[in-house]
């Protein structure tokens, strides 16, 4: 009778022969800006098929839950908007407060240009946008231009290879970081019909309250996610955008480790100690399953592990892949429906606000990026990192001019009660973030290399 187990770890091993290649596919760069695009173009096509009223149709069904004679409940298309897209902010928020605390937002040098193409990238962008819309019904939509989509931006970068320079993604994600931070300022203080100071009295309690956990040194996530509901629910009642409730829990994860890296090693090195202790022992020879003491000395090892890293960055990993992979092509699959036939193409073209963002993405930010970091180092205030020039700045000028997923986002909020006009900005940002992306990718195809 063959041994139990013998041949699991044969079967194991060709299991994660087959995995390995979807593995590299989720942790490659480009696989989110893939995903999110093939979403695009499922949700384009069912949009203008005989399946768009039906399954559009049902994201406006309602969703909640009774408690007593209380009725809480809004849209799917709402769920997603104000629920899923928190987590994408959640995310968003751990990215800056990392890039602040020790990444390339962090030091004053190289931080000057990046901050003169973001005000670039934010001002002509809206500037163009609200004269081409000055007095007329689309004027609440000139936030729409401000963002840039991470997500597309860097992985066109990915795709061009060595022809990208190192130094252009770290500027790009700085770039594309202080532009959310901006869009996200213009959400929170210009998109908000009208406040509850209860309900935001309440918010600045609860965001109070994680940051008291930070400060006494709480680190169990389920803490942070129960205030962390809370306080979603709090800001949703309160009038400003539910998505802010992300930003604020970001804001008080722990950027610091429990241990230091020398504290660490001892506690290591004395449970691999008695690890080994146990496993050199002849009369002990046992598996870890049938062995108490090793198995609670392996739990430690990986309690101690975790206690010498950061629940910022152990929880920005985490969310990661699903956010990536989950929450953005949901959102642009509920988002990105739109009809695209002769009438609605015509309506656009003779549209300002389709020319308001067109304009405003392409110009504003293809001008304005390059303009203002040429500003900040003919003035000697600011230095482009090694490896870049003025031609790459171009480049990533019109990659920001991506503006996909935080575009749309404002065009929900500044356009909420008129689904037409939401049409019209959402075929123009789809149509602008692709002239963009090609534009971009073609000026740094021709861009001389200098990745040294």
């Amino acid at each position: 009778m063959p041994k139990v187990g013998v041949k699991a770890p044969v079967i194991e091993k060709k299991v994660d022969q087959l995995l390995i290649p979807f593995q590299r596919f989720i942790d490659d760069q480009t696989t989110s800006s893939k995903v999110l695009l093939l979403t695009t173009i499922v949700a384009l096509i069912i949009a203008n098929s005989s399946y768009a009223d039906s399954v559009y149709g049902g994201l406006h069904a309602l969703f909640g839950l009774a408690v007593n004679d209380n009725l809480y409940q809004m849209s799917i298309l709402h769920w997603v908007n104000d629920g899923l897209m928190a987590l994408f902010f959640l995310l968003l928020g751990m990215e800056i407060k990392r890039e602040v605390l020790v990444g390339d937002l962090s030091s004053p040098s190289s931080l000057i240009p990046v901050l003169a193409a973001a005000a670039g990238g934010m001002f002509f962008p809206a500037t163009i946008f609200a004269v081409l819309n000055y007095n007329t019904e689309y004027i609440a939509g000139w936030g729409i231009p401000m963002a840039t989509d991470t997500a597309f931006a860097v992985g066109i970068l990915a795709l061009l290879g060595t022809r990208a320079p190192l130094a252009a993604f770290a500027f790009l994600t700085g770039l594309a970081i202080i532009d959310d931070i901006g869009a996200i300022m213009v959400i929170a203080l210009f998109y908000t019909d009208s406040i509850n100071s209860f309900y935001l009295l309440l918010s600045a309690i609860l965001t109070g309250v994680l940051f008291f956990f930070n400060f006494i040194g709480i680190r169990r996530p389920f803490m942070y996610m129960f205030v962390g509901i809370l306080l979603w629910l709090s800001v949703l009642s309160s009038g400003v955008h539910a998505t802010i409730a992300g930003i604020l829990i970001a804001a008080a994860i722990p950027a610091r480790p429990k241990h230091k890296p020398t504290v660490m090693v001892e506690k290591l090195s004395k449970i691999t100690q008695r690890f080994q202790r146990i496993v050199i022992n002849k009369g002990s020879r046992k598996p870890v399953l049938a062995s108490k003491t090793q198995h609670e000395l392996a739990e430690q090892l990986k309690v101690t592990a975790n206690q010498a890293t950061t629940p910022l960055r152990r929880w920005e990993q985490l969310l990661h892949t699903p956010v990536g992979l989950l929450v953005l092509p949901i959102f642009a699959f509920s988002n990105a429906g739109v009809q695209l036939d002769s009438s609605s193409l015509l309506e656009t073209l003779n549209s300002t606000l389709a020319w308001g963002i067109f304009l405003g993405l392409i110009v504003g930010k293809g001008l304005g990026i390059p303009f203002m970091v040429w500003l900040s180092i003919k003035t000697g205030i600011g230095q482009l990192p090694k490896g870049l020039t003025m031609r790459h700045i171009v480049g990533l000028g019109m990659l920001g001019g991506i503006g996909f997923t935080m575009s749309i986002f404002i065009t929900g909020l500044g356009f909420e009660n008129s689904l037409e006009t939401q049409a019209i900005a959402k075929t123009a940002i789809l149509v602008t973030s692709l002239f963009a992306g090609v534009v971009g990718y073609i000026l740094f195809k021709f861009a001389p290399t200098n990745n040294s």
